[in-house]
């Protein structure tokens, strides 16, 4: 790898309150930066659409975000999908399976995200890999776990035989703080970007707006999207 693409970074991001902080984070923090996001039959592939708009955004609101932005890449994987019966792939009720684990949970979903995009970033020469996997305030996939990312730059690092870093800013903050990295990062117009432009709604809704933007306001995502947004404003006062 070139020591150009040691200052270079891939961000999975696929348009929610998360993956757009996280691009955020890794525009201040270097010099080039490329995004990733992954159609795998999602409920709410609405996500998607939300992609461009943020990234928009950000370079609108930072000028030299938008010199930092590269290319953005789609890849289709049906294949998850199409093995995944989930209430996240599917139409079902969101709740639990006897597992335990929310029926969102898509098994191996992170894994292979973070393999795809590895062998993206070697193709493209990017060293650094940034995702919003959070282990503080997050629905209980084990995938989103720090041993797990960690398992996964081991494995990474060996089989590709490149020294990837794995970054993942949002592990250890709830989402009140995320609010609060994004605010510190943009200002208020970054935190506006995320409340206006960002898709985190698990039904794919876009109909109601909310004070922490638009969804159905009761699946396990908008809660944790608006707890987090309630305290964030409580804390600002």
């Amino acid at each position: 790898m070139s020591e150009a693409g040691k200052d270079r970074a891939l961000v999975l991001f696929s348009g929610g309150q998360d993956s757009a902080t996280c691009l955020a984070w890794a525009l201040d923090r270097f010099a080039r930066v490329e995004t990733l996001g992954f159609d795998y039959g999602q409920r709410h592939r609405i996500e998607l659409e939300a992609r461009g708009r943020l990234r928009a955004g950000l370079s609108r609101l930072v000028p030299a975000w938008g010199r930092r932005l590269g290319d953005d890449h789609t890849l289709s994987l049906d294949a998850l999908g199409q093995i995944s019966e989930t209430a996240l792939t599917r139409e079902a009720e969101i709740g639990y399976a006897a597992s335990g684990l929310p029926n969102t949970f898509v098994p191996g979903r992170n894994l292979v995200f973070l393999t795809f995009a590895a062998a993206l970033a070697y193709r493209r020469g990017l060293r650094h890999i940034v995702g919003g996997m959070c282990e503080t305030d997050f629905s209980g996939y084990p995938d989103c776990r720090d041993d797990a990312i960690k398992a996964m730059q081991v494995a990474l690092n060996l089989g590709m035989d490149r020294r990837f870093v794995l970054h993942t800013p949002l592990m250890w903050l709830d989402k009140a703080q995320t609010w609060r990295l994004a605010e510190d990062l943009g200002g208020g117009g970054l935190v506006d970007l995320v409340v206006e432009e960002s898709h985190t709604c698990y039904l794919g809704e876009r109909g109601a707006r909310h004070a922490w933007g638009y969804g159905c306001g009761t699946c396990p995502a908008c809660t944790l999207r608006a707890e987090g947004h309630r305290r964030f404003v409580a804390e600002s006062v």
